[in-house]
């Protein structure tokens, strides 16, 4: 063989050997390098998502403690009217209270005179229509009943005639009609005007009458309310002949009522007109008072004197009849701030707390300190005098606020 061929064929031979190593070779180094940048991409990503991770639980860790500080600062519950009302739940404001010379007696809720009347008729009449019922609120000179009667009827037309008269006599003059007929024009309309509402009419219905004239029934004229308040009484039917001075209605302004306490008579002593007190209502709390007056007479049955606690009653908690037992602070004993030792309260952190509304319907809890029991109240401080506080109900209101998961935390 030819030595130059020999040496060609020896150099294509190692090219196509090395060509062919080259083409094997090539798809494994790819994959390797794939491989390797998937690893690289793969650590990378790994590394910033758990940078990311890490980046996310703090913020989560931090959003976590300002939701917790958020939470306690709110710290508090709302409760709606309907609640409050089915609950039982009190709130009154922090008064002093002289807790050790209070004087214990029995008392009766009866009605504040003075924020009372009865409607009754001055003549007698027939019942024509009712206007009002019992239980309804009613407010000053608002109709509640039409009458009929022979003697409002003659009265009303003396003054129709009397005053169409008086008309006549003024249109035409004090020159032209001689001073005694105008005098005596002028007398029998205010003496006619003065008998019709001696009768029942009032100044209001004696200037419809003269402006639209005597209407379908003459004698027929209304009683109306001589105050606002409520109706307590209304003790008749219509078309019923009645005699004056009978009591048609008992109309009562029950926001501030009385409570006859009955001391004896040493007791009565240290009692003076003005002097604090409460009553206590059963299931219902207490309420706040004062001593208004004072009899003077002894009662000859129980041998003791009456001392009359004027209540405010404007939530409607006490009603006339109502049997319960007063304090009325007597002497110059220390007064304490003071609460019923059931709205005194343990947080779960320990501290005494009460139960501070900061808006109608919204509680907190608020520490306080207690510093002794009187009774069946607890004497404290860290609130000031007037902060309104549950005096009735703090257990569910407490309740409340562990079921919305709020922490109970004052610091």
């Amino acid at each position: 063989m030819d030595p130059k061929f020999r040496t060609t064929t020896m150099r294509h031979i190692l090219f196509l050997t090395v060509l062919i190593a080259l083409t094997f070779s090539y798809p494994v180094m790819a994959a390797d390098d794939d491989h390797g940048h998937e690893e690289a991409d793969r650590e990378k990503h790994g590394d910033a998502q758990e940078d990311h991770g890490k980046k996310d639980s703090h913020g989560d860790e931090e959003g976590g403690h300002e939701g917790e500080d958020e939470e306690e600062e709110r710290g508090g519950v709302d409760l709606s009217p309907e609640s409050l009302k089915e609950a039982g739940i009190l709130v009154e404001p922090l008064t002093l209270q002289n807790l050790e010379g209070e004087v214990k007696a029995p008392g009766e809720v009866t009605l504040n005179s003075y924020l009372s009347s009865k409607v009754t008729p001055r003549i007698e009449a027939q019942i024509v229509a009712r206007h009002a019922k019992l239980g309804d609120t009613v407010e000053k000179g608002q109709p509640l009943v039409t009458l009929s009667g022979v003697e409002m009827a003659e009265a009303i037309g003396e003054l129709q005639v009397a005053h169409k008269e008086w008309r006549r006599v003024q249109q035409l003059g004090s020159s032209a009609v001689s001073a005694k007929r105008y005098s005596e024009a002028k007398i029998a309309d205010e003496q006619a005007r003065a008998k019709a509402m001696a009768y029942g009419m009032t100044k209001e219905q004696v200037k419809v009458l003269h402006e639209k004239g005597l209407g379908v029934t003459p004698g027929s004229f209304q009683l109306i309310a001589p105050q606002s308040g409520t109706i307590v009484s209304d003790d008749f039917i219509e078309g019923e002949l009645i005699e004056p001075g009978r009591v048609l209605f008992d109309i009562v302004n029950e926001s501030a009522l009385w409570v006859e306490s009955r001391l004896s008579p040493e007791r009565a002593k240290d009692v003076e007109v003005g002097a604090g007190a409460r009553v206590h209502i059963p299931d219902n709390g207490w309420l706040q008072g004062k001593v208004v007056q004072k009899h003077h007479l002894l009662d000859e049955e129980t041998r003791t004197i009456g001392v009359r606690i004027e209540v405010n009653n404007e939530e409607d908690r006490l009603h006339p009849g109502m049997y319960l037992d007063t304090r009325i602070q007597a002497g110059d004993e220390q007064k304490y701030l003071a609460v019923p030792t059931s709205s005194v309260l343990r947080s779960p952190d320990g501290d005494w707390v009460v139960f501070v509304e900061t808006k109608p319907g919204e509680f907190k809890p608020q520490e306080i300190k207690t510093l002794r029991n009187i009774e069946d109240h607890t004497v404290i401080e860290g609130l000031p005098e007037g902060t309104r506080v549950v005096t009735e109900g703090a257990f569910f209101v407490q309740s409340e606020l562990a079921k919305s998961g709020f922490a109970v935390h004052n610091h």
